[in-house]
């Protein structure tokens, strides 16, 4: 099965004739599109929807500064374009060699973003020395749109303030920001205001994830099919005023390719959205209220990119596994025993990931399946299989319908 669109529903093109939904030009099975490596899994923070268990010192066996340097080496081996390279932890700035590896990664040629947590290490000095080592883009999550949500979902009281200071320091230091917010059925009334925040702070991105009941996530309420299906149609919505990025919920592509045909039959947004929930209604009210019925200077809005757990993704953790993705703790080998192209080319896990036809229940017959194909995280979090159709979406593909 290749990367491509499923040849009996290709997706539209806009007005402007840029892709509704973009699929990566190279073969996903031989080439990752982005690689995230949790550099350490050392931390100061307790995050409520943390998917690991952070830890206050750096494990004894984490890769080293060689072993990172060979596995950058290893990722830098691949034909251009080379996968993008997100240094994550734990808190990423807990590694005093932090800028060593981004030094010698841009050397590479490797395009290196960074996503540290909001904590005393994070400071305009540090930010400088990782900006001359080549960081390109860096990411602070907003999880609440006040001090007392988000430190509350943090672990600690002043993580608000510090995050919106920080993001002027990553701004002012040349960086382009993006704002994190994981969504749950307690924070999501506050999703507007997290937009306007999001814009106030300069950001050029709003990456929203769909919290997956794994770790200490799973002791925080994810919202369920028909509240998801309301939040990506507003998300689409107010794609205009900001780049939007979903994690954990691919089903955003579809909705983006059902919103473009809509629109191409001349249907207004009011029908468009006529069968959606008082979720959804409360959202749009509040974005008015906030920021206006529509966007000051509208932007095109940033089309949904077709990767998923496995194919296009790679997660390496701290120690050097592999796994298809941060939230799926599914092993597929060990940088240090086999070179990661190998792992990511030949892993049996990784394979079955990019044969969506291969998955179950509606997911595997989907029409939207080679673009979307359920979250495979949240499918393993619920049902113990990650080939299992993605219990939290309600879309009724056609031919489950004959």
């Amino acid at each position: 099965m290749t990367s491509q669109l499923h040849p009996a529903h290709p997706a539209p093109t806009s007005a402007h004739h840029a892709p509704v939904v973009r699929t990566i030009r190279h073969n996903l099975h031989e080439k990752p599109f982005i690689v995230i490596w949790e550099t350490t899994r050392a931390c100061a923070l307790v995050c409520k929807h943390c998917r690991a268990d952070a830890q206050h010192k750096p494990h004894p066996d984490q890769l080293t500064t060689e072993q990172g340097k060979a596995l950058l080496d290893e990722l830098a081996s691949y034909d251009k374009p080379r996968p993008l390279i997100v240094f994550t932890g734990g808190d990423a700035f807990e590694r005093e060699d932090l800028a060593e590896l981004c030094a010698y990664g841009t050397e590479k040629g490797l395009h290196i973003s960074l996503s540290p947590s909001v904590t005393p290490l994070l400071t305009p000095e540090r930010l400088h020395e990782m900006r001359v080592a080549g960081g390109k883009a860096m990411s602070v999550s907003l999880d609440g749109a006040t001090a007392e949500t988000h430190d509350a979902f943090r672990g600690f009281a002043g993580t608000f303030e510090a995050t919106v200071e920080a993001a002027q320091w990553i701004r002012d230091e040349g960086y382009r920001l993006q704002i994190n917010t994981t969504l749950t059925r307690d924070n999501i009334w506050e999703a507007p205001q997290m937009l306007k925040n999001a814009l106030d702070m300069g950001a050029f991105m709003w990456y929203t994830f769909m919290l997956v009941p794994t770790g200490r996530g799973a002791d925080l309420r994810a919202l369920n099919p028909e509240e998801r299906e309301d939040v990506l149609n507003w998300l689409h919505d107010v794609s205009d005023r900001i780049a939007i990025k979903t994690t954990e919920a691919p089903q955003y592509r579809r909705v983006a390719i059902q919103r473009q045909k809509l629109r191409e039959e001349g249907i207004p947004i009011p029908a468009q959205v006529a069968q959606r929930g008082k979720l959804y209604d409360y959202l749009t009210e509040e974005t008015t209220r906030l920021l206006g019925a529509q966007a000051a200077a509208p932007r095109r809005p940033r089309s949904p990119m077709a990767v998923n757990s496995g194919s296009g993704f790679a997660f390496i953790d701290h120690v050097g596994d592999v796994y298809p993705n941060g939230f799926l703790p599914v092993h597929c080998g060990n940088v240090k025993e086999t070179p990661f192209p190998e792992i990511y080319r030949d892993s049996e896990v990784f394979r079955q990931l990019r044969n969506p036809d291969g998955f179950k229940g509606k997911c595997g017959v989907c029409e939207y399946n080679t673009i979307c194909g359920g979250s495979r995280s949240t499918a393993y979090a619920m049902t113990g299989d990650y080939l299992a159709s993605d219990p939290t979406c309600m879309w009724e593909p056609e031919l489950t319908k004959q």
